[in-house]
């Protein structure tokens, strides 16, 4: 009876160590990334195929290979060179760790409130673009990421929503006129 109950343990604690691995791996090698492409040496967005590279973590470095470029697929043929960027900084390049980064002891430009720490879980702030038009990470490319914070300013996500809703639903905000001047109902 001990024997089956050990074997059973190992098991587990087997498959517990191989899952750790991959979720670790998984977690290190997912989401949107800012390389620098090796041929024309301009910004690009990347992906990384995040399959390939669990299947081949196990017991030794994973084998990166893209799954999106922002260059693609006029160059998908390429030699992926930029992977040895990721393989550098795997953190630094991630465009979630940009933005944290950015964000990083800002106030709203909008309310003036600090933006403080938050978590990838939470109400994320936005970006108030050059264009004076608010958007969220997710609207950003990758290739466009440093060059549009340049110009950007931080706003808070309360601040955001209520640009938004502006900007999209004006008629639905009582008090505001609508395009003829009137009073909107």
């Amino acid at each position: 009876m001990a024997v089956p109950f050990l074997v059973v343990a190992i098991a587990a604690g087997l498959c517990s160590i191989v899952a750790w691995r991959f979720g670790g791996t998984w977690w290190k090698y997912r989401g949107r990334r800012v390389v620098t492409c090796p041929e024309n040496h301009n910004p690009a967005g990347v992906t990384l195929d995040s399959l390939h590279v669990m299947a081949t973590a196990l017991g030794k470095a994973p084998h990166l290979r893209l799954e999106s470029c922002s260059r693609w697929p006029e160059k998908a043929g390429c030699g992926q060179e930029c992977l040895s960027q990721i393989e550098a900084s795997p953190e630094g390049c991630l465009v979630r760790n940009i933005l944290l980064n950015w964000y990083a002891g800002k106030d709203c430009y909008s309310c003036g409130m600090s933006i403080g720490v938050f978590t990838l879980a939470s109400a994320k702030p936005a970006v108030l673009r050059a264009d004076r038009v608010s958007v969220e990470w997710s609207e950003i490319p990758a290739e466009e990421l440093q060059e549009t914070l340049s110009a950007a300013k931080p706003i808070c996500f309360a601040c955001h929503t209520a640009r938004k809703m502006l900007r999209e639903h004006r008629e639905l905000i009582s008090g505001l006129s609508d395009a003829t001047g009137r009073p909107a109902r």
